[in-house]
Parts: structure tokens; sequence; C-alpha cells
């Protein structure tokens, strides 16, 4: 460990339990939306349809999250001073090199449920080490920061922009809850085309234009998000997940899994 001594008030991080408007000058915020709220405005803009969400908004934005103050979180606010960015564990980072956080479009992630649980624990720990006194705190923070936003560049979470008024950005919003929802019994495009009473074109055609990846693709990155969690951290076989996860056999489990990732299921267990 460099123990790293982190200035005052560089870092702070609140829940989001009712309505908040933004109040750290100087800091680049991230917001954490992981349920359902009202809406958020950026500077001026209001944006809906926002929950299991990452996004990045530049220091000279002005934001508002709207939010029945009902007592519930709703996720979480993180304010970083640019000192921490700079930070050389950072400074490499991709969402640095991309510039997210002076974008002109605001960066959002959409989170896949098994990073929304790790992305959770991670808010919670630093939110425990801000308060705390141990010794090596703030390199403890600062790594978990590194990791926090590793998540947000991983392969797990895809990139799109936020929008006002694209319906085809709903379309994609509403397509993605689907697949989170019956993934495991609906592995075909055309399903969900249906459940969305649009045709599969149409369907692929606001994936491509929203985040530049087909619409199986979400599809394949949920299946695969949930077997190599399942393979990892629970002692079920792989003929249990594959059963679990909709394939017909385990040999076609197996197939899907190998050819996606260079792995067998259980050669990525023994890793």
């Amino acid at each position: 460990m460099s123990n790293y001594i982190m200035e005052e008030n560089t870092i702070h991080i609140s829940q989001i339990v009712g309505e908040t408007v933004s109040s750290h000058n100087g800091h680049y915020t991230v917001c954490w939306i992981k349920n359902e709220i009202e809406c958020l405005e950026i500077n001026g803009n209001v944006y809906q349809n926002i929950s299991n969400s990452i996004i990045f908004l530049d220091s000279k934005a002005y934001w508002k999250i709207g939010k029945s103050d009902n007592g519930h979180s709703s996720g979480y606010i993180l304010y970083l001073a640019e000192s921490v960015l700079s930070n050389p564990l950072l400074s490499n980072l991709h969402i640095n090199q991309v510039r997210f956080f002076s974008s002109d479009e605001i960066p959002l992630f959409k989170l896949s449920p098994g990073i929304e649980k790790r992305t959770q624990a991670i808010l919670e720990m630093i939110d425990e080490l801000l308060v705390s006194q141990l010794n090596h705190r703030d390199d403890a923070i600062l790594s978990l920061l590194n990791t926090f936003f590793v998540y947000c560049d991983g392969q797990c979470n895809i990139q799109s922009v936020a929008s006002s008024t694209n319906s085809k950005t709903n379309v994609v919003y509403k397509y993605k809850q689907l697949v989170d929802k019956y993934v495991s019994e609906k592995h075909d495009v055309s399903d969900y085309a249906e459940l969305l009473t649009i045709s599969p074109k149409y369907l692929n055609e606001c994936v491509k234009e929203v985040l530049s990846v087909s619409s199986k693709n979400i599809i394949i990155e949920q299946l695969l998000m949930r077997s190599r969690h399942a393979l990892k951290f629970t002692d079920k076989t792989v003929k249990e997940i594959s059963f679990e996860l909709g394939f017909s056999t385990p040999d076609y489990f197996s197939y899907f899994f190998k050819t996606h990732t260079g792995m067998t299921p259980s050669s990525l267990r023994k890793s």
C-alpha cells in the first residue's frame, strides 16, 4: 500500500432518499440510481426511465433528482474532487481517457443484476470507510473507487447515452427490463419483440442505434453474466445451471459458453 493521504472533503457519498439537487460545486458527480425515480433533470433537460444505471456528471452541471421522500434509498450519489481522479491509480482508466465527466452527452451505464449487487457493496464500503478511523483508510477507499470504475468500464456494462426524447431509447430500456426478467426462459429476440408488440427487425434497429450492439448481444451478455456468477459463487452443477438458465441440454450450454468465452464451464470453475 502507498499510504495515500486524502485531502479533506475530496470525496463525499450520500444516499438518494428524497429530492436531491447538486450542491458540491467543483466536484464531479457519479449517480448510481438503483430503483426507479420520478425524473432526473440535468441542465434543464428532464430524463425519465432511469433506473439500474450509473450516470457521470461534470462538475459544472446543474442536476436534480425527483423522488418522493418515502425513506427508502434509490441509490447513491458519489462526489469526487478533481484531485481524486488525477491520482495515478485512477488516471489511466477509460473514464478519464474518454473524458466521461466533460462529454457533451450524458454517459449512462445500464448495469446487469449481478454487477448491480457488487456495485452496491462497493459503494456501501466506501460510505463506511469515509467515517472510519482505520489505518490505511484512504488507500482502501482509492482501491474501491478503482474497482468501481473498472466495473463501469467492463464488458458486463453496456454504455448508452441518457435521452429525454428519443422513443427508441425507451424501447431499449423496456427491452433490457424484459431481458433481466425473462432471460432464464426466453433466449430469442423474437420473444421479446412479441412482448413489446414490435417486429424483431425494429427492435434490433433500436438497440443498434442506442447501444451500438445487436439485440441478441443483450441476451448473450445476461446469460454469460449469470452463468459466470453461478459457476464461480455457487455449488450448483453445470447441469443444474444449464437448466436454470433455460438451455435445453448441458451440452448445448457448454457449447454456448465456450463459443462466447473460449472456456468450458468446468475450466472456468477451476480457474
